[in-house]
């Protein structure tokens, strides 16, 4: 018998994940897998979608995305070019970052202009009603353009760290329910 359970590759975004972070905590915890980037800091588009090519073709079966940030840019941008979408089974994308804002950090300006093609894979996107790099109507419209189903979470900052989510169930919960898995914390 196979195992058709997918894999989950966490795709953090601009500088990493740290330890308090959610994606931090689920690999520890689950298993995960991090994507990892050559550089976090001045992030190259085409060099992270490279990365995460890899990483999709190291694994023997099908992945879900697990992107954060800068990570749901690339879920987007490498979908529009990679000849390998169809490995992945679905994407949760976490705090989608507004990177065309005239305040966009100079280091990730080779990511604009945000790629708006239609996901060829289920995907849900989680908002952050204060979000402080993205307003909720352009996450909002950004999922829209992704093809994923938006889920507004209230308030929770930048889903991050910061954010104080510790293990973040209900964000795990989401991605169960995206896959039709049963949660893995329910008695």
């Amino acid at each position: 018998m196979t195992n058709t359970t997918p894999r989950v590759l966490l795709l953090p975004g601009w500088q990493n994940s740290g330890p308090s972070h959610w994606q931090s905590r689920w690999e520890a915890l689950y298993g995960d897998q991090r994507v990892l980037q050559d550089d976090w800091m001045w992030p190259k588009r085409g060099d992270w979608m490279m990365q995460l090519d890899e990483a999709l073709l190291a694994q023997p079966g099908p992945v879900v995305l697990v992107a954060h940030s800068l990570g749901c840019q690339l879920v987007a941008a490498w979908a529009a070019h990679s000849r390998h979408t169809g490995r992945v089974q679905a994407a949760l994308l976490v705090a989608p970052p507004d990177i065309e804002r005239d305040d966009a950090p100079p280091q990730i300006a080779t990511w604009r202009p945000i790629a708006r093609q239609p996901l060829p894979f289920a995907a849900v996107a989680l908002i952050s009603s204060d979000d402080p790099f993205c307003a909720p109507e352009r996450a909002h419209a950004m999922a829209q353009a992704w093809g994923a189903a938006a889920l507004e979470l209230g308030p929770l900052g930048h889903i991050n760290g910061d954010s104080g989510l510790g293990d973040w169930p209900e964000g795990r919960a989401v991605l169960n329910s995206l896959l039709n898995t049963p949660d893995e914390d329910a008695d």
